[in-house]
């Protein structure tokens, strides 16, 4: 059972210093102590059993549940009940392609090709690509999976003129890195990657098999070749409960 109630407050209980703790919270907690105990996949207890063990509203239990499903620990199935989630993919920053992230990882990558087109490059994406603004850019869309699982959504510019036929050796999908290597020459080097936060909209959600509002992670690859100019412009956006990054931290 949960602490009791603070005077006045009905929905905080006392945490160990006096202070109020929201209800949700440390029902959270003791679900967090509860599935470090459980292997992956292992069904965790119903919305009333936890309400009525713990003492607190449907309402609590919820929010509880909802924020272990967006942090990943918890997985929820419609009609089945809620499980406990398999450990998050940990991949390394590092300047490789997904497939080579995903085979270094024991997973099976795969690509669905959503949508390939010529498009001429505005003002800041011209900038990016190194080329003048007007020229035309390929952008590809693809959904990018793990043993079948969707993981990310995958948006690549690149300057058409650099590339030319590269439309045809893709869309069969496969490493656009190896495609890049083996039919241009062209050896990455270096890139700029920024991460940050953003929400699941309707058609995000949809595409990864995610709530809408999910947290999720974006990020955003400026990728350079060996000869210096610039190659890709790359917005990726991965599940926030599926994915985790790790870097090598060193002091300048």
């Amino acid at each position: 059972m949960l602490e009791s109630t603070t005077a006045g407050d009905p929905g905080a209980a006392t945490g160990a210093r006096g202070q109020r703790e929201p209800k949700y919270w440390a029902l959270k907690q003791h679900l967090l102590d509860l599935l470090d105990a459980l292997p992956p996949g292992s069904p965790i207890p119903t919305e009333r059993t936890l309400a009525t063990e713990f003492t607190v509203s449907r309402t609590t239990v919820r929010q509880a549940l909802h924020d272990l499903t967006a942090e990943g620990r918890l997985h929820r199935v419609q009609g089945k009940g809620t499980f406990a989630a398999e450990p998050k993919l940990a991949q390394r920053l590092q300047l490789s392609s997904y497939t080579e992230d995903m085979r270094a990882q024991g997973r099976e990558p795969s690509s669905k090709l959503l949508e390939i087109e010529e498009l001429v490059a505005e003002a800041e994406l011209a900038k990016l690509l190194g080329i003048r603004n007007g020229s035309k850019i390929l952008r590809m869309r693809r959904l990018r999976l793990a043993d079948a699982e969707p993981m990310a959504l995958e948006t690549t510019h690149l300057p058409l003129g650099r590339f030319r036929g590269l439309r045809k050796h893709i869309s069969a999908g496969g490493s656009l890195y190896s495609v890049l290597r083996e039919h241009y020459g062209v050896e990455m080097e270096r890139a700029e990657e920024t991460i940050e936060t953003s929400l699941a909209g309707p058609q995000e959600a949809e595409l990864l098999g995610a709530d809408v509002g999910m947290p999720m992670l974006l990020l955003s690859r400026h990728s350079f070749a060996d000869d210096g100019k610039p190659v890709e412009f790359v917005r990726s956006i991965y599940r926030g409960d599926r994915y985790k990054f790790i870097t090598t931290l060193n002091r300048p």
